[in-house]
């Protein structure tokens, strides 16, 4: 992606009533917005700066995008004001850019139609919404995408084209509901690291993201809960409120451990928080000396070795859910009505592909990929737009017959045996963009699939109930499927893709767009069911999720280049991970992405990480001394571990230079 002939003076981002950039660009009072009994948003209060990106973070139903669709001058409120650059939100609708969570341009035009009609709509002259279109799609690297139709473009893409779009009117204030969901790991990064220029020139950026690891990004973040604001601060500060300390404990029988653990937790207790991932546990403590004695001694009594302990700071999504569970708002956990089992076959593939192969044409989608998955594991498969998972999950669970290779699913080889309908009845498939029909009640639809896989008539009743309570609708079973909120329909959208209780689960970014607690309520789920001995394959974009699996296969260009636990990839990978706290972040970033590769330098809001191969000390030493002969200061820096984005980006990067591209052509 390049920022080249960027120019900020197109965004006219002076305040021309008090020439003042230090001023608030946003300000919400008292803001309250009813709809009939319902309170969606009561008594806001808010101020964002000029060139800030700040970030608002929630569960669905918080009132982000009522306050979003207030500050946009989409409808007004019930009472309270918002007010951007002094003045009423709907009388400067003409200086902001609005992207709603669903993508809202047109399909059946190309991306250069699509630019011309939000330029002509906003009565932009034809030269400059040409000009501004192309700088802006060179920007974003879609430049040779001007005459594709909409419609065809990847998740990514269609952001980046509605970020080009909002853009080419030249607003003052950009507000972003939810603009990543969807996009894979590399075009996220991208995608923020415009956002941070475009702040950095003067830019005042509003976003709503249910990734804290976006929100990271943000150089401000607030909470909102049940339509009013809880918390706001950096989310350096953030962290810092919860008093507490994250130790990742390891150890073989992780389900064992985490049941003997979450015993001994509790928010008023020594050990706050147990948290399962793939291959560890995360503890919450207040003082982790105090905790690793405790675990010590639950453990010795249960007769479990712990493998590692290592203490580290809390996430952000730490923060968050905390927070959320001091307000009384809880994930349910309504016990799975489970009736069929499948530990007797835990350990045996049940799904595998052998030297698959799958070509359109002269294109090669997928490589001589080979991949076993076995009951009772949960497996992730990951990988940039175009990278070919979708074929190699297509052709594994028998959608799609290879061009050379073979499958074996649920005990049955090749494509006769993998469509049969016994098999069929052993599978559940969760779709990320068709999974339950909108124009059905929700009700209507879980009978529908209930009847589709063959759930015993007197199970019905039992799971229906089941699926309504995980999903938190218990008594709304006759509202329709499509007036639900992204989270909740995926929620349904699960419930329904298990409510068979199948051997072998397919999950198509299954919690895309859901908030971190509704994200624990699902991975609780698909725990049990691994520990019941489903067979579980998993796509997902959102990297600190993929933490969640027991192993994981990164995919480029139709080839896996990496596989093992999460923690086995990070480790494996080469160099070191550095941290910078720096006064001017994105000068410090565009002066090392000049003289270094791109990939290694990514902004974190008033952090900068950098990958080196280097020594750890003498990179530290001599980016501080570039950084500051260039007039940036540097107030902090130290050695960092990799996250599994850093190394995701660096597997991806690294096989691109062998050759191996993941194009979206």
């Amino acid at each position: 992606m390049s920022t080249a002939n960027f120019d900020i003076r197109d965004l006219g981002t002076t305040d021309t009533q008090s020439g003042n950039m230090s001023t608030a660009a946003i300000r919400v009072h008292d803001l309250w917005k009813r709809y009939g009994p319902i309170e969606a948003v009561r008594g806001a209060n808010l101020e964002v700066g000029h060139g800030e990106i700040f970030g608002l973070i929630g569960p669905d139903g918080a009132g982000k995008t009522s306050t979003f669709q207030i500050l946009a001058g989409v409808m007004e409120p019930t009472s309270g004001t918002a007010e951007v650059f002094g003045r009423p939100a709907r009388e400067t609708r003409s200086q902001t850019g609005y992207l709603t969570q669903a993508f809202s341009l047109y399909p059946d035009l190309s991306v250069s139609e699509n630019i011309r009609y939000i330029g002509d709509l906003r009565r932009v002259p034809v030269e400059e919404i040409l000009d501004r279109g192309h700088r802006y799609l060179k920007m974003f690297d879609m430049d040779r995408f001007a005459d594709r139709l909409a419609g065809r473009l990847s998740g990514g893409m269609k952001q980046k084209l509605s970020l080009v779009c909002a853009l080419v009117p030249q607003p003052r204030v950009l507000l972003l509901d939810e603009p990543t969901t969807g996009v894979d790991p590399v075009s996220r990064r991208e995608f923020w690291d415009v956002l941070a220029h475009l702040a950095a020139d003067g830019l005042t950026i509003l976003v709503a993201t249910p990734y804290l690891d976006e929100a990271e990004r943000c150089n401000r973040v607030a909470l909102m809960y049940l339509g009013e604001l809880q918390q706001i601060g950096t989310p350096a500060e953030l962290r810092s409120r919860l008093h507490a300390k994250r130790l990742e404990l390891r150890t073989a029988k992780l389900s064992e451990a985490e049941t003997i653990l979450c015993a001994v937790s509790g928010p008023e207790k020594e050990i706050m928080d147990v948290q399962r991932f793939g291959d560890r546990l995360d503890v919450l403590a207040h003082n982790p000396q105090a905790a690793q004695r405790i675990l010590k001694e639950q453990m010795d009594a249960a007769g479990l070795a712990i493998d590692d302990i290592h203490i580290d700071n809390p996430t952000l999504e730490n923060t968050f859910v905390s927070t959320l569970r001091s307000l009384g708002h809880e994930m349910h956990d309504t016990p799975f009505p489970g009736h069929h089992r499948h530990q007797d076959l835990r350990g045996q593939i049940a799904i595998g592909g052998k030297n698959l192969t799958m070509q359109f044409g002269a294109f090669t989608a997928v490589k001589n990929i080979n991949i076993e998955v076995h009951y009772g594991e949960i497996y992730g498969l990951l990988g940039a737009n175009g990278a070919g998972k979708t074929t190699a999950i297509r052709m594994l669970c028998g959608l799609l017959d290879p061009t050379h290779g073979e499958v074996l699913l649920a005990g049955a080889q090749g494509s006769a045996g993998v469509r049969s309908q016994s098999v069929r009845q052993q599978i559940g498939y969760m779709s990320q963009k068709f999974s339950l029909y909108d124009d059905l009640t929700i009700r209507e639809n879980l009978e529908f699939f209930a009847g589709v896989y063959g759930v015993p008539e007197d199970e019905r009743e039992e799971k229906w109930r089941w699926v309504l309570s995980f999903s938190g609708l218990e008594g709304k079973q006759d509202q329709i499927t499509g007036s639900l909120p992204g989270g909740w329909k995926q929620r349904v959208a699960f419930g329904a893709a298990i409510m068979h209780e199948p051997s072998v689960l397919f999950l198509d970014e299954p919690t895309s767009g859901v908030d971190p607690l509704a994200r624990r309520a699902f991975w609780t789920m698909i725990n049990r069911l691994a520990d019941a001995g489903t067979a579980i394959l998993v796509t997902t974009h959102y990297l600190e999720e993929a933490e969640q699996c027991n192993r994981l296969g990164l995919m480029a260009a139709g080839e896996f280049v990496a596989e093992g636990s999460p923690s086995d990839i990070k480790n494996r990978q080469p160099g070191h991970l550095l941290e910078f706290l720096i006064d001017q972040p994105q000068r410090a970033a565009d002066l090392l992405k000049v003289e270094g590769e791109r990939w290694r330098v990514s902004l974190f809001g008033d952090r900068l990480h950098i990958v080196t191969d280097d020594d750890a000390q003498k990179a530290m030493a001599s980016t501080t001394a570039q950084l500051e002969a260039n007039g940036v200061r540097v107030l902090d820096a130290q050695v960092g571990r990799f996250t599994l984005e850093d190394a995701f980006i660096s597997v991806v990067e690294k096989a691109r230079q062998q050759g191996k591209f993941s194009t979206e052509d």
